[in-house]
């Protein structure tokens, strides 16, 4: 019975898990019909949406105007108030038309190979050329391969703007599928090779191949001349092999790389053609500043107008029928021409030539370029506002040295460096310009004086790695610097244009704003394209204002003098370079040939770059003293005319400026009684100002003049007095009081007399006059005196000669002045007046002396003597005695206005 029983239990456990199982399998097979169902309902719902959204983008889409592919639309420019300035047509433009069948094979398949390599096997839209682009982008770098095909490419130069935007590309797509419907693939090719854009205002491959390697067939071409022609339409102006040799090397070379890989050549010609120089394939370029003579109004500024446009937006400024808004001011920019063109500041010089870049401190905005003298019949000549043109020389010392230092060593702009015989790390000497040391020195004074070896040795203390990022940030683009770059020696060169671009972010609170001339641009469709730069903070707002700070010095007392403008801010810098000495040897010039000279400055509203130098280099191209300074002349005059004087350079609150000692090292703050030439005031970036005071004390006053003392025997007073010449605002006089008594005391009083009642007789009296302020505790040194007063031992024992007084003239030398009488031969009444006091010297028996005479006031005259007069003696004797009786009296000093005194024997 058990068996069976488990037998029945198990088969039922065995049957409900076949039943589990099914519908386990049921549930499974349901979930994944239910998924495919969704999937493909979403697939269908995608797939209508893109038809339908494709559909809506390309309704819009410009028609397929055989006439504008063959006759494109002139643009029109205006200025910074929207008046039109110019226009740009086709008939401008350096071109030359050449058919498909004039094209080499060499250059058809180099520009396959970069292009569009399935060019002939798609039908205007590639979807595994799109894929592969990604992939060789990732693998070989950005840029390696692009994703359009030609034929797309074609549809864009022609009909499209180059926003990226779904709608842009729908329309792209459908327009490039259409063209390859109704032209031949010859024919789009054709069409592309015309219409690419080459850089320096060249269009189509036949001018480029004439412009750059100067051959009039494209037949003539050679393996990498042809993949350089090939390689530049991406970034026309990047690769230009005349600007930037380097740039245009690596993207030749990635031109003959893909030309291997897709079997056009093999690898042993693609390493060959690497190999060959990029100048090595270029004309002169020299040979182009009079290629076109054709007049077009503000050349200069429209040819960077052409350039931005041309790097930021693919178009062509000549067909695309643009409106293209710029910053030119026509005011400042007729000046600028004008000044250049006119022999007012320059000289005749064969070969001088000179440059002006002016923008908005505060946008970056361009307002004016000045690319040359004597332009006026050549238009798009050599640009030297916007090309490189030289060294900066001391230009660069802000970029590279003190901006850098400030930045990351908080340096002040009084921190100390010292100027003596220096070397670079290798050894090589470093001199100053005019070959002199001048010991330690400020930061500050040191960039006011364009000393050479405090430059260097910021630029050691910095480091080469921070100073590039720093100058970098300003556009400078460095991709590596040496320790001759920090006093401008760079082996590139600047623009003007660049240049200003730095130096504006110094007055725009470390705010960088590339350099502008076009803020948008609007297509034949009225959409817009926004071209103005982003502002990007390129250092802190101490750095750009304590750099600030101190190139004002330069303009207000340093090298650049010339330059400043009474009632605008001005900061700024000059800056020479010299001939290397095998150009020296080579051309015969004298040594320390200049052969560019700089002035960049800036106020809150404008920026300036100017540079003189020469077009070419001969035994003449070295500029006077004179033409040295043109650059600071022509710098005044331009910020003269455009600057109103408007706003200030505002000191962030990052920034402490204090009263500092000259000289004092490490800084000092300026003492209570620190001169006031011994003061100057330096910047600081807060939390590293100094608090440590300078110990000075006050200057001396200047002593009193004149003094002398007199004693009055008619009143029985010492008067003293003296002549003061200086300031007594805040002083008073300290007149000290002692006799050989041993009797003392101080007076102090805002007069320049005191008299000393009822002194004691026979006493020698000495007066020491101070000049006192008490608020600065300062006092002169004393001047003295001296007063012999008659009577007592004295009297007896010099006889007649009683009552001396001691004066001193007014060098404080004393003299003594005998008040007796040569005449006084009667001696007998000596012994009646041994008790006078000194009122009255008459010893003789003369008895009408009853108003004797006061002493003279003249220190260096003895008074009036009466000893001879006859008459009674009775009344003399009653003076002596009168007098007499004073002497036993306390001596009260009586100072002026009834004051009274202190007692002199306290």
């Amino acid at each position: 019975m058990s068996g069976d029983y488990r037998s029945r239990v198990e088969r039922k456990k065995a049957t409900k898990q076949v039943q589990q199982k099914k519908a386990k399998k049921r549930k499974t097979t349901s979930f994944f019909k239910k998924l495919m169902i969704t999937l493909l309902l979403f697939m269908m719902i995608g797939m209508v949406g893109g038809i339908a959204t494709f559909a809506y983008f390309v309704k819009d889409a410009p028609p397929l105007d055989e006439a504008k592919i063959k006759d494109p639309l002139s643009s029109t420019i205006y200025d910074m108030n929207g008046h039109k300035i110019a226009e740009l047509g086709a008939q401008g433009q350096k071109r030359t038309y050449v058919s498909y069948k004039d094209i080499p094979k060499v250059l058809e398949d180099a520009v396959l190979a970069t292009e569009d390599v399935r060019f002939y096997q798609h039908h205007g839209f590639d979807l595994i050329r799109l894929g592969g682009a990604v992939v060789a982008n990732l693998k070989d770098g950005f840029g390696a391969e692009g994703g359009s095909t030609i034929t797309q490419q074609v549809v864009k130069l022609t009909f499209l703007s180059s926003e990226k935007t779904l709608k842009r590309k729908a329309q792209e797509l459908w327009l490039a599928l259409r063209l390859e419907q109704k032209y031949s693939k010859h024919e789009i090719l054709e069409m592309y090779l015309n219409k690419v854009y080459y850089s320096n205002n060249v269009y189509g491959v036949a001018k480029a191949a004439e412009f750059y390697f100067g051959k009039t067939d494209l037949k003539d071409l050679t393996l990498p001349e042809a993949a350089l022609l090939a390689g530049m339409p991406q970034s026309p102006n990047n690769y230009n092999p005349y600007e930037y040799p380097e740039a245009a090397k690596k993207r030749r070379d990635v031109v003959l790389s893909l030309m291997a890989k897709h079997g056009f050549i093999t690898k042993e010609e693609a390493e060959k053609a690497k190999k060959v120089p990029i100048q090595s394939m270029l004309v002169d370029k020299k040979k182009h500043k009079n290629s076109n003579s054709n007049s077009v109004p503000y050349d200069s500024f429209i040819e960077e107008v052409i350039k931005e446009v041309t790097d930021q937006a693919n178009v062509n400024v000549y067909e695309d029928g643009l409106k293209i808004y710029t910053t030119l001011d026509p005011d400042a920019q007729n000046y600028v021409d004008d000044l250049l063109n006119s022999n007012d500041l320059f000289t005749n010089k064969e070969n001088l030539q000179s440059a002006i870049a002016l923008i908005d401190t505060k946008t970056g905005e361009i307002r004016a370029l000045g690319g040359g003298r004597n332009k006026n019949n050549v238009a798009f000549g050599f640009n030297y506002a916007i090309q490189r043109v030289g060294q900066p020389g001391s230009t660069i010392k802000p970029i590279l040295d003190y901006g850098p230092a400030v930045e990351y060593l908080k340096w002040s702009t009084a921190h100390q460096l010292v100027d003596e015989p220096y070397a670079y790390s290798d050894g090589t000497p470093i001199k100053n310009w005019n070959g002199t040391y001048e010991g330690p020195m400020t930061m500050r004074m040191a960039l006011a004086k364009s000393r050479n070896i405090p430059a260097l040795k910021a630029l050691q203390a910095v480091g080469k790695e921070r100073a590039k990022q720093f100058a970098n940030k300003l556009g400078m683009g460095f991709d590596e610097i040496y320790e001759s770059y920090a006093i401008g020696g760079l082996g590139k060169g600047v623009s003007p244009l660049q240049m200003a671009g730095a130096y504006s972010a110094f007055g725009n609170n470390g705010v960088y704003i590339k350099p502008h001339a076009v803020t948008k641009i609007v297509f034949p469709d009225d959409t817009e394209m926004d071209l103005t730069p982003k502002p990007k903070v390129a250092m802190k707002d101490y750095t750009a204002y304590m750099i600030t700070d101190m190139l004002k010095s330069v303009v207000q007392y340093g090298t650049g003098t010339l330059a400043n403008v009474p009632g605008l801010h001005i900061a700024g810098k000059t800056g020479t370079t010299n001939y290397d000495d095998d150009t020296i040897r080579k051309y015969g010039l004298p040594d320390g040939a200049v052969p560019d000279s700089w002035f960049v400055g800036y106020t809150p509203n404008y920026t300036a770059a100017v540079w003189t130098g020469f077009s070419k280099r001969s035994s003449e191209a070295y500029l006077s003293t004179y033409e040295q300074k043109i650059p600071r002349l022509l710098f005044k005059k331009v910020i003269a005319h455009v600057d109103d004087g408007s706003g200030d350079f505002k000191m962030p609150k990052s920034v402490v400026k204090l009263p500092i000692k000259k000289g004092s090292n490490p800084p000092k703050l300026a003492g209570k009684y620190t001169p006031e030439s011994e003061i100057v005031y330096e910047c600081f970036v807060r939390g590293t100002q100094p608090t440590e005071v300078a110990e000075d004390r006050p200057e001396p006053l200047s002593p009193v003049t004149n003094l002398q003392g007199v004693y009055d025997p008619v009143t029985n007073t010492i008067t003293v007095s003296w002549k003061y010449g200086g300031q007594l605002e805040n002083g008073s006089f300290e007149v000290h009081i002692k006799n050989d008594k041993g009797e003392s005391n101080v007076v102090t009083t805002n007069e320049s007399s005191l008299t000393v009642n009822n002194p004691t007789p026979g006493a020698v009296y000495t007066f020491e006059v101070y000049v006192i302020n008490k608020e600065e505790e300062n006092r002169s040194e004393p001047a003295s005196t001296t007063v012999q007063v008659p009577g007592g031992e004295q009297n007896e024992q010099n006889g007649d000669n009683q009552g001396q007084t001691s004066p001193s003239d007014e060098n404080g030398n004393n003299g003594q002045q005998p008040n007796g009488n040569e005449n006084n031969n009667n001696s007998g009444n000596n012994g009646t007046n041994n008790g006078n006091s000194g009122e009255n010297n008459n010893n003789g028996d003369s008895g009408n002396n009853t108003t004797p005479t006061p002493p003279a006031t003249n220190p260096t005259t003895p008074p009036p003597q009466n000893g001879g007069n006859g008459g009674g003696t009775g009344n003399n004797s009653t003076n002596n005695n009168n007098t007499g009786t004073n002497t036993n009296q306390t001596n009260p000093l009586q100072r002026p206005d009834d004051v009274p005194a202190a007692n002199p024997n306290r």
